[in-house]
């Protein structure tokens, strides 16, 4: 079997490797004809076209910093950063392969068998995230009366700015998608109009604790999705140092095994490759890689040049606080 983790130590460039894997893939798949290694292949692609044709992500981001001017100017006591990136080549394996293990090991438990090609297919058409944009918000205590009311102004400016997004974004070329009753907000903050096209992982938290408002808009100009998160700073720190540490990660090593367990091997192909190569990315040594512009002291000190593991940037903005001394209203 054909995995990610065999090409990670030739010294080549992301591209180039990501170029090798998918060419190698593909003539396996049509050796075996593997029709999930061929849509596998397909996924691939548009990481490769992201990363070869990145013209498009210019303008993209152009019209992304126009919302970025319109906060300035509507919440100049806020502080708040823009950031953007294109998904790492490791973060996209595991998730393509993650998707496979979760819909078989999900559909097996409810049915007591396997779903078909067709079905299986079709659930991995889905991607929406290749692409992405944060906006993370925060309100210094400078502007409060009692620093107590933090984490309730910070949440109404949140879904304030949620309510205008949508129409902002569509008056310039996007279209929001609608996320199918996913996550469907049951805040009293968020107006009706835009409900349906928010995941909403505030009034939904995850039992790791991970919090945020997820919307995916399809730009028609570059034709393909972007998906934009909207989070408070205290939100933003649980997502990137708060849930991903060790024992975190011992914990979905040991859900991953139980999902193992649950289904015998030799069972379904298609859950024992996914998985496979999904724990084979889990137990990387990130300090033994080589590859071009990443190096690593261990899997937490990382400088990562390429997007390999932890995603190339496309824009940082960042707005600071105005009138340190004034309250809001």
């Amino acid at each position: 079997m054909i995995t990610l983790n065999d090409y990670l130590y030739s010294g080549d460039t992301v591209l180039k490797i990501l170029q090798r894997y998918m060419a190698d893939l593909r003539e396996e798949a049509k050796r075996t004809h593997n029709e999930i290694d061929l849509v596998h292949c397909n996924f691939l692609l548009q990481i490769e076209e992201l990363l070869e044709h990145n013209d498009f992500l210019t303008s993209q981001s152009q019209k992304i910093r126009e919302f970025y001017k319109y906060m300035v100017a509507e919440y100049p006591y806020l502080s708040f950063t823009f950031k953007g990136r294109i998904k790492s080549l490791i973060r996209a394996e595991e998730k393509f392969n993650g998707y496979i293990v979760e819909y078989i090991y999900d559909y097996y438990m409810k049915t007591g068998k396997f779903p078909t090609e067709v079905e299986l297919k079709s659930r991995l058409n889905c991607f929406r995230d290749l692409i992405a944009y944060r906006i993370v918000i925060s309100m210094p205590r400078c502007h409060l009366e009692r620093p107590e009311d933090q984490e309730a102004e910070e949440l109404k400016h949140l879904y304030e700015i949620a309510n205008v997004l949508p129409e902002f974004l569509e008056e310039r070329g996007f279209t929001a998608e609608s996320a199918g009753g996913v996550k469907e907000s049951t805040s009293e903050l968020l107006v009706d109009p835009v409900r349906p096209y928010y995941r909403d992982y505030i009034t939904n938290a995850n039992p790791n604790g991970y919090r945020s408002l997820h919307i995916t808009f399809y730009d028609n100009s570059a034709r393909c999705y972007m998906e934009m998160q909207l989070r408070t700073k205290q939100m933003d720190d649980i997502a990137e140092i708060g849930a991903a540490n060790h024992l975190g990660y011992e914990k979905k090593q040991e859900y991953e095994r139980a999902r193992r367990d649950a289904i015998p091997e030799g069972a379904c192909i298609y859950f024992d490759e996914a998985y496979e190569r999904g724990m084979k990315l889990q137990q990387l040594d990130l300090s033994k890689l080589d590859v071009n512009m990443f190096a690593a002291m261990d899997n937490s000190l990382i400088n990562d040049g390429c997007g390999l593991y932890r995603g190339r940037l496309i824009l940082p903005y960042e707005h600071l606080s105005r009138f340190q001394n004034d309250l809001i209203d």
